[in-house]
């Protein structure tokens, strides 16, 4: 398992406690004082780790390869999940999976990025950056949502569109343009989650919602931090300064009032448990499903469109 370099001392308590456990039980030793020592020790380096993250510390937590993507979500929190495929004018892209599901009992379709963990997933998943099709993919299946009155599930992952030869020469630009005039009137509710990545107009271009939530420790900014170093420090080396600066992750975020919810994380983040960060997703969904079900059409549509047009908003002193 991928072991940050902040995440050492926790580790290095992990495997003394587990050479304490060893050793009980092999010499028949009870060693259950030192052990309940060693927990409690391991317990209060874990929440002084991840009480005090840096942006860049959540950067990396956010790239982990072992956090949940989006079909861990689909699989732990959704049930009877249907994939369907294609754009209906190239072909299909399997970075950008999606189709019909359920959550909590209601009927919903749900789009989203996926990565993969291993050399041969990536390059089927084109490593979490999808190609045009996967826009007009994910604006077909959205469509089909606003005709049977389903709710839209988005979940974001990407370290941004792939800006390759084909993805141009296929128009990717105006496939993101397009999805986001198209998701601003979809006349049902859209709810978008930044899962870890949530990488310039490749995570925008389905991220036009009625309630933007993020994972405890993902980002969400117009470029990489080690981009954003690359352009004013002119060295990659820079990007922890870089992520301060941004302000890209979701604490200082939801206080810009850029998104509108926050799904915690368990202590150690969600790599280290995926069934508990997949119930606290299920959980926040709902609860913000049953918000926007109560409104009705017009005011759904003039809410997003207010939300939208007060980003920005800057008042001077007189």
């Amino acid at each position: 398992m991928q072991l940050l370099e902040f995440e050492k001392p926790a580790a290095d308590l992990e495997r003394e406690l587990e050479k304490l456990r060893t050793k009980s039980a092999s010499q028949n030793i009870d060693m259950s004082a030192e052990i309940s020592i060693m927990e409690n020790k391991l317990a209060e380096t874990k929440a002084q780790i991840y009480k005090n993250l840096t942006p860049w510390q959540r950067v990396q937590i956010a790239r982990h390869t072992n956090r949940p993507f989006m079909l861990d979500y689909v699989s732990l929190a959704f049930t009877d999940f249907c994939e369907l495929h294609g754009d209906r004018h190239i072909g299909d892209d399997a970075s950008m999976p999606g189709g019909f599901a359920r959550i909590g009992g209601q009927r919903v379709v749900v789009i989203g990025h996926q990565k993969g963990r291993d050399t041969k997933e990536n390059l089927k998943r084109n490593f979490g950056s999808a190609h045009p099709e996967g826009y007009r993919k994910a604006l077909r299946l959205m469509k089909i949502a606003e005709k049977f009155g389903l709710p839209v599930i988005t979940m974001i992952d990407t370290p941004g569109a792939f800006p390759g030869i084909g993805a141009e020469e296929r128009n990717i630009a105006e496939a993101i343009a397009f999805n986001l005039r198209e998701m601003m009137l979809l006349k049902v509710p859209v709810i978008a989650i930044v899962l870890g990545e949530g990488g310039s107009g490749g995570a925008l271009g389905i991220g036009v919602a009625d309630r933007v939530i993020m994972m405890e420790n993902a980002y969400y900014s117009v470029i990489s931090p080690e981009g954003c170093a690359a352009i004013l420090w002119k060295h990659r080396k820079h990007a922890p300064e870089a992520a301060e600066a941004m302000k890209l992750v979701a604490p200082d975020l939801k206080k810009l009032g850029l998104i509108d919810d926050v799904i915690d994380e368990p202590t150690g983040g969600a790599h280290n448990d995926h069934q508990a960060t997949a119930e606290a997703f299920r959980d926040k969904v709902l609860s913000h499903i049953a918000e926007l079900s109560k409104l009705g059409t017009e005011q759904l549509l003039n809410e997003r469109y207010e939300k939208f047009r007060a980003f920005g908003e800057w008042q001077g002193k007189e």
